[in-house]
């Protein structure tokens, strides 16, 4: 893993998360909880991938783009940055 990329332990420790709440929700699908839980249970899964994505992403600028030298590597940089906020 490239030392750049801090935020990754800080992005998998909070997919690991996620992992395990959607573990829990479907034992609550299972042993018939009730909806307004199980939906309580799927935001804040959601929340929580929303959240890891927008730091890896965040990091990437960050540490990736940001070390780009010349025109071409500008350019390269650009290309990549418009690339990656399509998935904002």
């Amino acid at each position: 893993m490239d030392e750049a990329h801090t935020s990754h332990k800080q992005v998998l420790n909070r997919l690991k998360r996620a992992h395990g709440h959607m573990h829990k929700i479907m034992d609550m699908l299972e042993n018939g909880h009730s909806c307004v839980d199980v939906a309580q249970q799927l935001y804040a899964v959601e929340k929580a991938v929303v959240q890891a994505k927008r730091v890896l992403i965040h990091d990437h600028i960050d540490h990736c783009l940001g070390k780009s030298d010349g025109a071409e590597n500008n350019s390269d940089a650009l290309s990549e940055f418009k690339e990656i906020t399509k998935y904002l």
